[in-house]
């Protein structure tokens, strides 16, 4: 029997998910337990589930009328698709990075203080502090500190989608989802964004779709792989890559479809 100091580790726990649009399914049983401060990295070809799958984990496929979901996703004891879970809290606590950057066209400032002035903050003194930190954690505040009063459109592609995470970052929630957040970036930008990753899970746990072999590898602990909605496996991320179970993962990670 699993002890209870095990079991404290897991952040997120899924069970038997089944994700519908209309008649097509998405997703079919999927089983995982992430555990906390950890980067998971979810591969697989286009349409196999990924984006899916992230997107339940904060509920953002509820906004799809013809979306239908079976199962259960648990987060510290709590089913998310409860009828009594808060959709606003959640989305603060599980916060989004989407694959282009995009920010609100305000100032660097105000993107930043969006989220908490949403959930109540008025104090200007608490605002700055926040920003800041903000900024800081996503290693953007040396590069923007002199012009927050800037319009957020005018950063480079790669201070855009590190503001974006300053911006998630701002409501301090638990988990980052990542969707595909490198793949409009050049390669230096992206370099940058994977360093920024590999600081930030001292403090969150980070689930991140990719299409990219390579920076799977190089950020992520654990890899789960996807395919036609089915999750094929999960490991740690230097045994799936090294020594895959299922010969559909060797087949991917190798190249021959996909």
């Amino acid at each position: 029997m699993m002890s209870q100091a095990t079991m404290s580790r897991y952040v997120i726990q899924v069970e038997n998910l089944d994700v519908f649009y209309g008649e097509k399914q998405a997703l079919d049983k999927i089983q995982m337990s992430i555990e906390e401060n950890t980067v998971v990295a979810l591969i697989g070809p286009s349409g196999c589930g990924k984006s899916t799958f992230l997107r339940a984990l904060n509920r953002m496929n509820d906004m799809i009328p013809s979306v239908r979901i079976n199962g259960a996703i648990t987060m510290h004891d709590e089913n998310i698709y409860d009828k009594s879970i808060d959709v606003e809290m959640l989305r603060k606590e599980v916060g989004m990075v989407f694959q282009a950057p995009n920010p609100f066209p305000k100032s660097i400032y105000d993107n930043v203080a969006y989220g908490p002035r949403v959930h109540g903050e008025k104090n200007r003194k608490v605002l700055d502090e926040i920003v800041e930190r903000s900024l800081r954690q996503a290693a953007l505040w040396d590069e923007v500190k002199d012009r927050l009063k800037d319009r957020a459109t005018g950063l480079s592609g790669g201070q855009q989608q590190r503001l974006c995470i300053a911006r998630t970052l701002a409501v301090e929630p638990e988990i980052i989802l990542m969707d595909e957040p490198t793949s409009a970036l050049d390669p230096i930008s992206t370099a940058k964004i994977e360093e920024l990753i590999q600081e930030l899970k001292r403090k969150f746990t980070i689930i991140i779709v990719t299409h990219n072999m390579q920076q799977a590898a190089r950020i992520s602990d654990r890899t789960a792989f996807f395919l036609s909605g089915e999750l094929v496996e999960e490991d740690q991320t230097d045994h799936l890559f090294s020594n895959p179970h299922d010969q559909r993962t060797e087949d991917y990670i190798t190249g021959r479809f996909g």
